[in-house]
């Protein structure tokens, strides 16, 4: 199964991309959201993959972003949904507003993509909202053990708690928790020589 291509852009069109690679080119189906980040034909290209095989074809289905390629599988996992519909989901509407969507109950939003009627938007809804929730409970948990950390460090060096947890919400509320203990722990002791 490929899961991932490199190589160079040999063709391109809205939906698809030919990825030359060892003198192989392959025909990669794409949504609009990949489409619109690719560069010109002869340019490189890395692509996450999903290979998607039937009965009758094999067919490639790439995403400039391993988060797409993740919420492609997430869609193509509901009921009625197959893999170009999901594909045709992801190029009416961005993952981060198909969440926000999908978070407010936002029906009238994914009833604008194409192909999609208000009894599938629902039905949207009602699975991606389980599967999401999952994924920020799994990013809150983390979020709350790097800022545990953070205020343990800083206290462990002579910080006053409180200072400690003021100064770590705000550093991370600017560099976001995927900046990394180190370089947070660093901006953390920068705020704090300036108190």
């Amino acid at each position: 199964m490929i899961a991932y291509l490199k190589g160079k852009i040999w063709q391109k069109t809205p939906g698809e991309v030919i990825v030359e690679t060892g003198g192989v080119g392959y025909n990669v189906l794409i949504p609009l959201s990949t489409y619109f980040k690719l560069g010109e034909p002869g340019t490189p290209i890395e692509l996450h993959v999903y290979t998607h095989l039937t009965e009758n074809a094999l067919q490639l289905f790439g995403f400039y972003s391993a988060e797409e390629k993740n919420l492609f599988l997430k869609l193509i996992n509901i009921s009625g949904i197959g893999p170009k519909l999901a594909l045709n989901i992801l190029s009416g509407i961005e993952p981060k507003e198909l969440e926000e969507a999908v978070a407010t109950t936002n029906v009238s939003r994914l009833a604008l993509i194409p192909g999609i009627g208000k009894k599938t938007a629902l039905r949207l809804i009602m699975e991606l909202a389980d599967r999401l929730e999952k994924k920020e409970k799994v990013l809150s948990r983390r979020e709350n053990k790097e800022r545990e950390d953070l205020v343990s460090a800083l206290v462990n060096l002579g910080f006053k708690r409180k200072e400690s947890e003021r100064v770590v919400d705000l550093t991370i509320s600017s560099f976001g928790p995927q900046a990394g203990f180190d370089l947070l722990l660093r901006e953390c002791l920068k705020k704090m020589s300036r108190v």
